[in-house]
């Protein structure tokens, strides 16, 4: 039985909606849904360090300590968040190349 082959920019698109679609539409489930589940933990992780930062400016905390906590979750699921994007587009587009 033949495979079916992917359109690769409907693939890369997807993935640039949310990362991890593209790898769904590509059959590839079992990496689609580990995309998504760490592009969600990361959100939630920059959720979480932006509502410190806000607090600490509204004067809610007022050791410095939940600023650079607030700060370094901001700034490290940021960049993961950018990564898995990244990662999640090339990835679906190559495999659909194939």
């Amino acid at each position: 039985m033949d495979k079916v082959r992917q359109n690769p920019g409907v693939a890369a698109i997807l993935s640039f909606v949310f990362n991890g679609l593209g790898q769904l539409y590509n059959g590839e489930i079992s990496k689609g849904l580990a995309i998504i589940f760490f592009s969600s933990l990361s959100l939630f992780v920059f959720i979480l360090g932006s509502i410190l930062i806000a607090l600490w400016l509204l004067g809610k905390f007022f050791f410095v300590k939940w600023l650079v906590l607030g700060l370094a979750l901001f700034f490290i699921s940021l960049i993961a968040i950018a990564a898995l994007g990244i990662y999640s587009i090339f990835d679906a587009y190559k495999v659909a190349s194939r």
